[in-house]
């Protein structure tokens, strides 16, 4: 085993990436990483500017027992009012939740551009979704220096209610979906 493969996960990711075929799929992932990454910044300055708008500050996260609609070890599923504690104005929360909504669909759309078959569309959306993800709490921690650490509470989603939980849950997955998602193109011959 060469050093460079004894680096851990960047080493995995510099032996996957060099195990893909060489043409089209790296063009076409290159072009959805890209998006990604940019889209990532994108969706961090919109919570920036939101937390400074509604003087949320960098920890902002504060739910009382009676706001837990259903909890699991990492994610926490929040009642409708807690939303409304975070965003006071309705009119904006429903934005923002109209703004999720149109960045699922933005993913999804580069996913069916990027992929010809339905499971290469699907590993597309997962790479995107989860490159998008972690790129997000890069530039939150690049430019307002939050989170802190991994243990940080987030509100990660607001669809269908809000979802909670520590920073880590959702990086974890999201870098559980990037691997899978080079592992299957790269097998698939994509």
């Amino acid at each position: 085993m060469r050093k460079s493969q004894k680096t851990g996960l960047r080493g995995f990711c510099m032996i996957l990436v060099r195990k893909m075929p060489k043409k089209k799929i790296t063009k076409n992932v290159t072009k959805v990483v890209l998006f990604s990454i940019a889209f990532g910044f994108v969706e961090a300055a919109a919570v920036v500017y939101l937390r400074e708008i509604f003087g949320l500050g960098k920890g902002y996260l504060e739910a009382d027992r009676q706001d837990i609609l259903l909890a699991f070890p990492g994610v926490t599923f929040l009642k409708s009012q807690a939303a409304l504690k975070l965003l006071s104005d309705k009119t904006i929360l429903n934005i923002e939740k109209i703004r999720e909504v149109a960045t699922l669909l933005m993913l999804a759309s580069l996913a069916a551009l990027a992929g010809k078959k339905l499971k290469e569309k699907i590993a597309y959306f997962f790479l995107a979704f989860g490159i998008w993800d972690i790129s997000y709490y890069i530039f939150l921690k690049l430019t307002i220096g939050w989170p802190k650490s991994l243990s940080d509470l987030d509100i990660f989603f607001l669809l269908p209610v809000a979802w909670a939980g520590p920073v880590f849950v959702p990086v974890v997955i999201s870098a559980i979906l990037v691997l899978g998602s080079f592992v299957y193109l790269k097998e698939n011959k994509y």
